[in-house]
């Protein structure tokens, strides 16, 4: 059987990463593809369970090096109970964060060195690098007016909370790491109406069955 293909969703608080993700398993699905859809933290029994402790704040006061901490350990599980079993049966997972935001939410805006996160992500990750990662630009202050509409009345989360100076940061990482590994990241302009950020996704999507076509010689469709 051949390897499925791992795709993740990655930017700032307010990209539309969730709709933009729905879209698409909807696309791949009507082309008659196998999609799991996933996130982080979470996705797996285990990880399920840390999600609260992080996303809470329950884990802040101990600092970013035990929150990163808690991320590996569920992304862990999520990679061997959900991600690895996926892709090795042939599916297309879609994730909604995965190591990237790590790299950034813990190392850059955490202050934590890549001696300490490289490790920590290869252990967590075991080999399970992204085959395409989409990362959602948009200016913070946008993508917080749209997560401050999209919460009503609920309160901000751990990571939502934060100073727009931290949100601009974040930003930048992020585009950062898409310009540092441009063979996996893409960056889209999430600035626009949903259903044109959604045609340049399909297209990135369908570059990469493509090239996935002409190596397996399979039929290439969206």
């Amino acid at each position: 059987m051949a390897r499925g293909i791992f795709i993740t969703f990655e930017g700032g608080e307010g990209a539309g990463k969730s709709t933009q993700i729905t879209t698409l398993a909807d696309a791949l699905r009507q082309g008659g593809r196998d999609v799991v859809v996933t996130r982080e933290p979470g996705g797996s029994p285990g990880a399920e369970a840390v999600r609260h402790v992080i996303l809470s704040g329950a884990a802040e006061p101990f600092g970013p090096a035990m929150e990163a901490i808690l991320f590996a350990a569920a992304r862990s599980d999520h990679v061997e109970q959900v991600i690895r079993p996926a892709v090795d049966a042939g599916k297309i997972v879609l994730c909604d964060r995965f190591m990237d935001s790590s790299r950034v939410y813990q190392g850059v805006t955490g202050n934590l060195g890549a001696d300490f996160m490289q490790p920590l992500e290869a252990s967590a990750i075991n080999g399970m690098v992204p085959d395409l990662t989409l990362i959602l630009d948009l200016p913070a202050e946008e993508g917080m007016r749209r997560a401050n509409a999209r919460r009503g009345d609920e309160g901000a989360d751990r990571f939502e909370k934060e100073t727009m100076d931290v949100h601009r940061r974040r930003r930048e990482a992020f585009l950062d790491i898409a310009h540092t590994e441009p063979d996996r990241c893409r960056i889209i302009d999430a600035g626009r109406p949903p259903n044109l950020v959604a045609v340049d996704i399909i297209r990135e999507v369908t570059n990469l069955l493509t090239a996935r076509k002409d190596v397996a010689g399979e039929e290439a469709r969206p």
